[in-house]
């Protein structure tokens, strides 16, 4: 039997094409975007407002009041060519000892989307750890599955990264905290910029991360904006699985039957950098091509001028989050920790100055390091 692994990449677009409202569909009944939360629960606008001022603020040390170091596992899926899972980590960490909080911390590292069965060994090696705190991701349904038992158990408390809508079947054991950056509301950035740069006419490809959660969020908001507009057309849309390589083929065999292309929508650092390298090797840097997330890899190449834009998080606002999450709780003020943390992000263009663009390093790296070219 052959594979979808095996089936001509052209095919597969026009299958994923095929599937795209029910995915849309899917998406919609599965997740609560923050506005939508808020209504149901209109005190966690006040919570949120106060919990940010706390996370731009320097740190407030512990009293004291913590008796043995904390047991806190992390899983990521942090072997990509995107800093914010490393940066998350050194902020989380710095953020901790800034405020004198005791910990001893067990990290995972694994690829996304294709180290599915590895998280979940590590997950089990985690737990039997017996952490307090457990920082892991929802990306694919094994991630929620894995979830819904220790929702279940209401033990290690959880804290999902890298997600701001929450699940509408978690209602009633809800996760300690969702924390990320609004992975819908950059890409409506990126959309209105881009859409609005061709002049909405022209044909675009769609590249997407894994089957999963990043892929909704992105993806399907981005095919959803586009969509508005009639003289917009999809040609087509592949799972790279966050692999370089993936997009740079789905690239390549895209100019080739549609030379035409005007634009290129990417879920993840990634799959931009595939894709530009299958635009440069082809002399086709006229096509409109984002980056999401905006890390040192993506600003450089920003800068250099081979990608048009992207979103830029303010990374180290996530580790601070937690950081700061974990004390309130240990402080027995729950209440103040947020149910939705999503940290800032904006829109930066390749004609951006270098100064500014340092002056966001600056501040969006405050506590994970400054790159090199930083004064």
């Amino acid at each position: 039997m052959t594979s979808w692994k095996d089936a001509p990449l052209l095919i597969i677009l026009t299958l994923i094409t095929s599937l795209y409202s029910s995915v849309l569909s899917a998406a919609a009944d599965e997740y609560m975007r923050i506005d939508s939360y808020l209504r149901l629960h209109p005190e966690q606008s006040a919570v949120m407002e106060e919990f940010a001022a706390l996370v731009s603020a320097a740190a407030r040390p512990n009293p004291g009041t913590i008796k043995r170091p904390l047991r806190i596992a992390v899983i990521y899926p942090s072997i990509q060519a995107t800093d914010y899972w490393r940066r998350s980590l050194l902020s989380f960490e710095q953020r901790l000892q800034d405020l004198h909080i005791p910990y001893e911390l067990n990290f995972f590292a694994s690829r996304p989307a294709v180290d599915s069965a590895l998280q979940s060994r590590q997950l089990s090696e985690a737990l039997q750890w017996q952490p307090d705190y457990l920082v892991f991701t929802l990306d694919i349904a094994p991630h929620s599955r894995m979830i819904e038992r220790m929702l279940s158990q209401g033990k290690p408390k959880i804290i999902l990264q890298n997600i701001t809508t929450p699940l509408k079947r978690w209602q009633t054991h809800r996760p300690f905290m969702y924390i990320g950056f609004d992975h819908a509301q950059g890409t409506k950035q990126l959309a209105d910029s881009m859409l609005a740069q061709i002049s909405y006419q022209g044909k675009y490809l769609l590249l997407y991360h894994s089957q999963g959660y990043v892929s909704k969020m992105r993806g399907d908001t981005f095919a959803r904006e586009a969509a508005k507009y009639p003289g917009i057309t999809q040609i087509g849309a592949y799972y790279t699985d966050n692999k370089r390589e993936n997009a740079y083929q789905a690239t390549l065999q895209t100019l080739q039957k549609h030379p035409d292309l005007k634009m290129i929508f990417a879920c993840s650092t990634d799959i931009a950098l595939g894709a530009l390298q299958a635009l440069r090797e082809n002399d086709r840097l006229d096509i409109l091509l984002n980056g999401w997330g905006g890390g040192d890899a993506e600003l450089q190449v920003l800068q250099q001028q081979g990608l048009d834009l992207t979103v830029m998080r303010i990374n180290d606002d996530n580790g601070i989050a937690m950081a700061e999450a974990i004390k309130l709780d240990q402080q027995d003020l729950s209440d103040q920790v947020p149910h939705i943390f999503p940290g800032g992000i904006k829109l930066l263009n390749k004609g951006i100055s270098s100064s500014e663009i340092n002056r966001l390093k600056k501040h969006a790296f405050r506590l994970s390091g400054l790159p090199k070219d930083i004064d």
